[in-house]
């Protein structure tokens, strides 16, 4: 729905989560943006009253917020999930949604294997023992305190066969990696080009997730999966955490079910100081990373002139990338 030629208000909630080198490009239509580094629950509700069209990342827009926005038209949320937004009672008021779509298509991948390179490879125990003085300790060329592995005639299985389990499987196969993709959680039979989820875990010597978070893919890993898992794989989580049950992969990888893991997400974020996750981190098989696979500088200037393309076209009355 087109807007009105009035000077609209444009509010941002969470500038601050695209990184300062990202250039926001200007709206052709008259407006005034108020861009806000970070927005509290308890702020939404004030900052999104008078505004035509909000622009969220991370900030959730829930009912109780939407109720006194009585101007507002569009969400227009800057990342690809938009579980941060009450669908329905923008779908009850007419207020459209968009989001991003296929920027992150190299970034995440590309983050993928540098944590599984690290870990197949023991990059990170390898620096940190030379700076220890391990290597003098060692008195010879080289030393073999931690395994190393190549990727070449593995078998990579991935969860989620979208356009960034595709491009991770094109990576994988160019390091010689044999592909697999898995079928839906309890269900016997996989349909064609899939392997039935069960058969998959015990396959698989690396398992990657790319699949969005979802009731009934919430925990999708836990202990009954790790159990299953009889190559010992790498797991590596670029998607979001709840996909794991982060208290069963801590057991499960110092039991030795798994052989490592690389994780870029956490349930929630930032992380509480319980949170099981935080608690290997002085382990040589373990990488977490602070929800960054989407953010290198390429994808995130991707973003920001898909984000204002959507809200452009919005106002000319052709929306794109509608969820609401």
């Amino acid at each position: 729905m087109a807007l009105s030629n009035d000077k609209l208000r444009v509010v941002f909630l969470d500038r601050g989560t695209l990184g300062p080198s990202v250039k926001l490009p200007g709206l052709t239509q008259p407006h005034e943006l108020v861009s806000y580094d970070a927005t509290p629950a308890s702020a939404v509700a004030a900052r999104i009253a008078e505004a035509d069209i909000v622009i969220t990342n991370k900030v959730p827009v829930r009912a109780e917020s939407l109720a006194t926005a009585t101007k507002l038209r569009l969400i227009a949320v800057a990342a690809t999930g938009t579980d941060i937004v009450d669908l329905p009672v923008c779908a009850a008021r007419d207020i459209a949604v968009t989001n991003i779509r296929g920027y992150a298509v190299n970034t995440v991948p590309e983050h993928t294997f540098a944590l599984l390179l690290a870990l197949r490879r023991s990059l990170l125990p390898y620096h940190n023992s030379v700076a220890a003085g391990r290597w003098q300790e060692a008195g010879q060329f080289c030393y073999f305190d931690y395994p190393i592995r190549d990727l070449a005639g593995s078998t990579l299985g991935i969860i989620g066969g979208g356009a960034l389990g595709g491009t991770v499987a094109k990576l994988g196969e160019a390091f010689g990696m044999n592909i697999i993709y898995a079928g839906r959680k309890g269900e016997p039979e996989a349909k064609p080009g899939y392997t039935p989820f069960a058969d998959f875990l015990a396959q698989a010597d690396v398992i990657t997730l790319h699949c969005p978070l979802t009731p009934l893919t919430r925990n999708l890993l836990g202990a009954a999966e790790f159990a299953r898992m009889a190559r010992k794989p790498l797991l590596i989580n670029t998607g979001r955490g709840g996909l794991v049950d982060e208290a069963a992969l801590a057991v499960a990888l110092r039991n030795g079910q798994i052989a490592g893991a690389g994780f870029d997400v956490t349930s929630p974020e930032p992380p509480h100081p319980d949170n099981a996750l935080l608690g290997l981190m002085e382990l040589p098989n373990f990488i977490l990373t602070p929800h960054v696979a989407w953010a290198s500088e390429e994808a995130m200037q991707a973003l920001a002139d898909q984000l204002i393309g959507n809200i452009e076209a919005f106002l000319a009355g052709t929306p794109r990338n509608l969820v609401a």
